[in-house]
């Protein structure tokens, strides 16, 4: 960042910057838990000697809170994967079951929303498109924010809701399903080649709340990659160019994932394992009736709390796979 032609570039500029606000982070953590155990330690040898029980609850408290920032912390510096530390492009769509499924999918959206602001992302919508009555048939996210990718890769799958339908006058209960996808965004100097000739272009004018520019005129813009079948849309910037550079991007993205998934699936052909990766095989069941309950079923972790789940606090799930998959 020294060198006098470091902003010749701007867009490698902003790489670095990014890339050193990472590191700096990791080690102003490091820096301030290895303060906050040291005044511990002095805190507890006084408050031995005071012995007083409100004190010793209050620092009770305190290495509560450091031992939980401590495993966030260990968390962090464990994901080293390539693009771990990119931002994320999230996926969801409802599976059958019309009304109720969509009505799933943007509670999902919600609880992905609000599990992001928790963690100080930035959210933008890549493609929205409204369900007939409600919810939502299909949303992109992009999440931006550091390690982005590196978390929400625990979310990829299929997640399952029981409950009494809303939408059901004789209050039967329904199960619903909705795939979550998850891709790190890639950077345009990605090695991935994707030729002209593989790619059909379509646009088209964008749904939403109008405007100047929206709906006046071929805004949108729809990528289908002709040899794997893979379509990406994006809608969200007024002018055909920044969408179609956006859906390319999506498009890399997309097409890294199914090499990953290409060569897990060869390591479990190896191992004599089928592990069916989408739909068909959830991941999580959300169960709000007959009783409260959210269950992992790759890592059995539960939580009662059903409405602080659905409210993003969806860490303890996230920190459980991960460290299941840590070699």
């Amino acid at each position: 960042m020294t060198e006098p032609t470091f902003w010749d570039d701007q867009d490698t500029a902003q790489k670095v910057i990014n890339e050193v606000n990472g590191l700096k982070s990791y080690v102003t953590s490091f820096e301030e838990i290895e303060e906050r155990l040291d005044n511990l330690e002095v805190s507890y040898e006084l408050v031995k000697e005071e012995n007083d029980q409100e004190l010793f609850e209050e620092l009770d408290n305190e290495a509560a809170t450091l031992i939980k920032d401590i495993n966030d912390f260990e968390l962090q510096m464990l994901l080293s994967e390539p693009y771990d530390a990119n931002n994320a492009i999230l996926e969801l769509h409802p599976g059958a079951g019309g009304t109720e499924s969509q009505d799933w999918a943007s509670l999902l959206l919600r609880m992905y929303q609000r599990w992001a602001e928790d963690k100080n992302f930035k959210v933008e919508t890549m493609n929205y498109l409204a369900g007939d009555e409600a919810g939502v048939k299909s949303v992109t996210l992009l999440i931006k924010g550091h390690n982005a990718y590196g978390y929400l890769k625990a979310e990829k799958g299929v997640h399952r809701l029981v409950r009494i339908s809303p939408f059901d006058s004789s209050g039967r209960r329904h199960t619903s399903f909705a795939s979550c996808d998850i891709m790190p965004e890639m950077s345009d100097d990605v090695d991935i080649e994707v030729k002209s000739e593989d790619i059909k272009v379509d646009t088209y004018r964008a749904s939403g709340a109008g405007g100047q520019h929206v709906n006046t005129t071929d805004s949108a813009v729809r990528i289908t990659h002709l040899p794997t079948n893979v379509m990406v849309t994006c809608q969200n910037e007024r002018s055909q160019i920044k969408n179609r550079d956006a859906a390319m991007k999506m498009l890399k993205s997309k097409l890294y994932q199914l090499e990953i998934e290409r060569q897990q699936q060869e390591i479990a052909d190896i191992r004599g394992e089928q592990k069916e990766i989408g739909w068909g095989s959830q991941i999580r069941s959300y169960v709000f009736h007959p009783y409260s309950m959210v269950k992992d079923h790759r890592t059995n972790v539960e939580i009662g709390n059903t409405q602080g789940v659905m409210d993003g606090d969806i860490d303890p799930f996230i920190d459980a796979y991960l460290r299941s998959h840590i070699q």
